[in-house]
């Protein structure tokens, strides 16, 4: 894997979504992602446990818990199960919540070989023109943390749960 700063490892644009995965330092993951929607309607996709519900999580995989308690010091927890049974709980705490621009929280893959692990994510929501862009940094304590979580498949399950999303958001036919 090459994991230098500012690779892009991923970008579809010109496909149906300008999805981009990038490691803009040695312990940084920026994913970006735009969607056609106010951004009131983004935050609430993404913070409405209703909806999170919904698109959360990889493919082939189900969400087996998904609690959200949206307040500065509120915890979260969310939790899928493989085809194989294996659980996969995520777990965090807010930080800093302002609506409807910006979310900060701590994030630890909740195993025992990993939840010492804990990451800063910072979410910041900004609108234009009726468009919200979206742009998600999450912050390893060590490089080699950040290459794991890169490896560990986060391009592929992050761009499917967005894409998700995008069709939440859409307006009835």
């Amino acid at each position: 894997m090459d994991a230098r700063p500012d690779k892009a490892l991923s970008s579809r644009a010109g496909e149906r979504s300008d999805f981009a995965l990038t490691l803009p330092s040695e312990r940084e993951i920026l994913i970006t992602r735009s969607f056609a929607a106010p951004r009131e309607l983004v935050w609430a996709a993404m913070t409405d446990a209703a909806h999170v519900r919904r698109w959360w999580g990889c493919a082939d995989f189900e969400t087996m818990v998904c609690e959200i308690d949206l307040r500065v010091g509120g915890r979260f927890r969310f939790e899928m199960r493989g085809a194989d049974g294996t659980r996969h709980p995520i777990t965090g705490v807010y930080r800093e919540i302002v609506r409807p621009e910006r979310l900060v929280h701590t994030q630890i893959y909740d195993v025992p070989m990993h939840a010492d692990k804990e990451a800063i994510v910072t979410v910041t929501f900004t609108e234009a023109g009726g468009r919200t862009r979206y742009a998600c940094l999450i912050t390893h304590a060590t490089r080699e943390d950040r290459d794991a979580h890169v490896a560990g498949g986060i391009e592929g399950g992050v761009s499917a749960a967005l894409d998700r999303i995008e069709q939440l958001l859409l307006p009835p036919n």
